[in-house]
């Protein structure tokens, strides 16, 4: 007995508690990697009903039942979704039909401009005839691409099925996950052991709040960067403005890589457009002033630092969990990424008052 007439607990027990959670992540993860194909539809319509719960929740306040609440909400987002693959379908194809017949007139354009500046300042001969050559030869061309599609689709035909078994059930099971949302969580809820509740509340509490504040607002941010780079390149006279920014915008939740997309997208398309330096500077104004809208205004007041990841982690969780479990490892990455977040602040905090009381003990 301490000095101060308290038991020190026994460690045992806990060590053997947090043995068990590892022992149950561990085997949860390997399910998943099992499950991948065939939980993706379930996890994505998790995630849009964990998003847009709130809005059902508050329609309901309101007097609309949940059952009126989640059709109305469902109806608007497959709006959103034929919406965007009306618009962005013919743009993609226009511009790619647009880049392979426009390839010859734009590298002629740079042996013309470029390479005589280039040799004339620098002393650098830069070859274009050859590059031209290579990449004319290996590029194919709009009937090969078609060619090439349509045997793809026929030769993989369950892949063909797949999808659109995927397509018809993320809509059924996001309606269920909408309407029966308390009902879930009350049931998972029950399941949790009385002894640990209090403390799963909590760590659960901390990780809805982290998790669906970026969720929501990093949705807010895509919308709205997507508006503004579509809105933006259509003043500076961008062909497929439309499609340029819509693409950048729906990608800007992995940090950098869509303001890097975007400026290259942007880059080759008003090269191929204008065949001039200039207009390619405005492009680059465009989206220098768009990730100073970013970073300094959108992202602070709509997102802020609740996910306490660094920019890096984040790319790196998305990655390491895509090539673990696929496009369902890309879908749990940044909610495990918080969770794991949240359980490791716990621990710690744990941690420091265990070496508390034995310094006082001592």
């Amino acid at each position: 007995m301490s000095s101060s007439g308290r038991v020190p607990q026994s460690r045992g027990p806990q060590l053997n508690q947090y043995l068990f959670w590892l022992a149950l992540v561990g085997v949860s993860g390997y399910l998943l990697y099992l499950l991948g194909p065939v939980l993706s539809p379930f996890l994505f319509a998790l995630m849009l009903a964990y998003i847009f719960e709130k809005v059902v929740s508050r329609l309901s306040q309101r007097g609309v039942s949940r059952t009126l609440a989640a059709v109305l909400v469902l109806s608007l987002l497959a709006a959103g979704g034929v919406l965007l693959v009306l618009i962005l379908v013919p743009l993609v194809q226009q511009q790619l039909t647009r880049i392979t017949e426009g390839v010859p007139r734009f590298f002629e354009w740079l042996r013309v401009t470029l390479e005589p500046f280039a040799y004339r300042h620098l002393g650098i001969d830069l070859g274009f005839d050859h590059v031209r050559a290579m990449v004319l030869e290996q590029m194919p061309s709009p009937q090969s691409i078609a060619a090439w599609v349509v045997p793809s689709l026929t030769s993989g035909g369950l892949a063909v099925v797949g999808f659109f078994v995927n397509l018809v059930l993320v809509p059924v099971v996001l309606f269920y996950f909408l309407r029966d949302w308390n009902l879930i969580v009350r049931q998972i809820e029950i399941m949790v052991p009385r002894r640990q509740h209090a403390i799963v509340a909590r760590l659960a509490g901390e990780i809805d709040a982290m998790l669906g504040q970026f969720l929501r607002g990093q949705l807010s941010v895509m919308l709205i960067m997507a508006a503004f780079y579509s809105i933006a390149l259509y003043l500076v006279g961008v062909e497929y403005a439309v499609a340029i920014g819509l693409v950048t915008g729906l990608i800007t939740f992995i940090p950098y890589v869509g303001a890097v997309f975007g400026i290259a997208l942007g880059t080759v398309v008003s090269l191929m457009q204008f065949e001039a330096i200039r207009p390619v500077l405005w492009v680059w104004a465009v989206f220098g002033a768009g990730q100073l809208i970013e970073g300094y205004v959108v992202v602070p007041r709509l997102v802020g630092d609740r996910i306490g990841l660094h920019p890096v982690l984040v790319i790196f969780a998305l990655l390491a969990f895509g090539q673990l479990f696929g496009f369902v490892g890309v879908l749990l990455a940044l909610p495990a990424s918080a969770a794991l977040l949240v359980w490791l602040r716990y621990l710690r905090a744990r941690y420091l008052e265990s070496a508390l009381y034995d310094s006082s003990d001592g």
